[in-house]
């Protein structure tokens, strides 16, 4: 099998993605080779990133042959990507919360498992006993911080990177089947990758590499819609996702003294405005738009527990914010994590803490 690894010297001159190299994309070739019954998993709550790496994977391994594919998802994805989960065939995707028997057989019956987008098992959520337990050989493709790479037969980790979309495009693109050459990516492939890339970059608006851009040029010339995929994302939400998130930037949002924005959005509210999951994806960014904001806070009340978003302006660290009081993690500008108290006591946790760290941790 020839390989051409213009591409490696391509991206190692223009980004630090060393888990790009010779021996990691024979390897990764290899195990898909050898798969009969290849899966992709990737975390809960599946937002662009995730699904466009996982439909883009799953379209590659058709690529190679693969006809017993499976995705594997814990939920089912928001509408507003479900233009991209339609080009998957549906007796190919499983989701666990509607059959959950199903997608842990799929999983536990898997000889090779493709994990995207999520560095440690317990993203996934009730995926996470099944993939800890099977024995299958394992491949990452994920740009968060610490994975357990020891779980894996081959990791592709880089955290310099836009999304996991981006990464998992240098990859194929240095495969003999792509050739350095976007335009030998399948159609469906490559309006995923730029979906991912798209949504995880927040439209080129942080998270921005010399390689995204690179990637976004070769894409564009090889012929991929942006302007098909922005509509999908930008231009198809319902009315009451719009009036949501007027309610939300007129009524909810607060500022404290120490610049940090937040809103608190309670299931009474999800219920009068009847949002579905992703409605409120990209509404923690909006309050960063104001000058003397340096980071923004967006609470959830979701099944038990709140869950937590947090973006920043360069200069103020969202991930090490989300480690130290949110029981989180993410990127130094956008983070994640969640909160095991009362809605009712979000508020007093968030500016206290938020004080805290904004006083004594970034001065």
């Amino acid at each position: 099998m020839q390989y051409n690894f213009v591409i490696l010297h391509l991206v190692k001159s223009a980004g630090n993605m060393n888990d790009i190299n010779r021996s990691n994309i024979e390897a990764f070739l290899k195990l898909i080779e050898k798969a009969e019954r290849p899966v992709i998993v990737t975390h809960a709550k599946p937002d662009g990133d995730a699904m466009g790496s996982t439909v883009a994977m799953y379209h590659f391994l058709g690529l190679l042959g693969k006809e017993r594919r499976k995705v594997v998802l814990n939920d089912r994805c928001p509408g507003y990507l479900r233009y991209l989960e339609a080009t998957m065939s549906a007796q190919d995707l499983v989701i666990h919360n509607d059959t959950p028997s199903d997608a842990e057989d799929a999983i536990a019956q898997a000889d090779l498992v493709l994990c995207l987008d999520f560095h440690a098992f317990h993203r996934t959520r009730n995926l996470e006993t099944a993939l800890a337990s099977s024995k299958a050989a394992k491949i990452l493709v994920d740009h968060h911080l610490d994975p357990d790479r020891s779980l894996y037969e081959v990791s592709f980790s880089e955290t310099a990177i836009s999304s996991a979309s981006e990464l998992l495009y240098w990859i194929l693109m240095a495969t003999p089947q792509i050739d350095s050459k976007a335009e030998n990516l399948p159609s469906e492939c490559a309006t995923a990758l730029m979906t991912g890339m798209t949504t995880d970059t927040n439209n080129f608006n942080n998270s921005v590499y010399p390689t995204t851009l690179i990637m976004a040029s070769q894409m564009l010339a090889a012929g991929v819609d942006r302007d098909f995929i922005l509509q999908k994302i930008n231009q198809e939400h319902s009315e009451n996702r719009l009036r949501l998130k007027g309610f939300m930037l007129k009524d909810l949002l607060k500022v404290t003294d120490d610049g940090v924005a937040f809103m608190i959005l309670d299931k009474e509210a999800q219920l009068r405005y009847n949002m579905q999951e992703g409605d409120t994806e990209g509404f923690v960014n909006e309050p960063l738009s104001i000058a003397d904001v340096r980071m923004s806070i967006y609470a959830r009340e979701d099944k038990g527990e709140i869950r937590i978003s947090i973006r920043s302006k360069k200069g103020t660290s969202a991930n090490r914010c989300a480690r130290l009081f949110f029981d989180g993690g993410g990127h130094e500008n956008a983070a994640g994590g969640k909160l095991l108290i009362p809605i009712g006591e979000v508020e007093e946790y968030i500016r206290k803490y938020t004080h805290i760290y904004m006083t004594e941790y970034e001065k």
